[in-house]
């Protein structure tokens, strides 16, 4: 039979004793709560609940105004926006409507990576930028796009109103 030996806080050999064959107070475990004296403030982290009240918060967005996260009906007015822009082209173009993915793709993809804008987001007033403030670039345009062309990716969206697309790409959608 083995005898159990105790384990340090990675579980992997005994615990550390002092110079008396006490264990330190790492290995005797956690200290108890500390309490703040009477008539002192003391400051604590806020809650988990408590961490995001509206989206964007956690980038340090604005609740609202300019640089706060877009809302959905403003993407999606974007969205056909560029969509009926892309059928006007393609049809210009080929005098077809079956190229109609191809003209969007290139547009959201180019015009993303490139400025931020697409022109239904400049019209309605959004634009993408990554969550550390810069241009999405050619690279984190490619992904965004690619999933955005996917159709399911930007329907599943967190609690900052970021897509799949937006968080593969590290992107958010912002007024402008």
């Amino acid at each position: 039979m083995v005898a159990k030996k105790p384990r340090n806080r990675r579980g992997a050999g005994p615990a550390r004793s002092g110079a008396s064959g006490r264990p330190t107070p790492e290995a005797a475990g956690p200290a108890p709560p500390r309490t703040a004296p009477a008539g002192t403030a003391q400051l604590t982290a806020p809650s988990a609940a408590g961490k995001a009240t509206y989206p964007g918060q956690g980038f340090g967005l604005p609740e609202h105004g300019p640089g706060s996260v877009a809302s959905m009906p403003r993407r999606v007015v974007a969205l056909f926006i560029d969509w009926l822009l892309s059928m006007l082209i393609a049809y210009w173009l080929t005098h077809s409507q079956f190229w109609t993915i191809v003209v969007f793709a290139i547009e959201v993809y180019v015009l993303t990576a490139t400025t931020g804008f697409t022109v239904g987001k400049r019209l309605v007033g959004i634009r993408t930028i990554r969550t550390n403030g810069g241009l999405v670039g050619f690279r984190w345009a490619l992904v965004r796009t690619a999933l955005l062309l996917t159709v399911i990716p930007p329907l599943l969206t967190d609690r900052d109103l970021r897509g799949l697309h937006d968080r593969a790409s590290d992107t958010v959608v912002i007024r402008a």
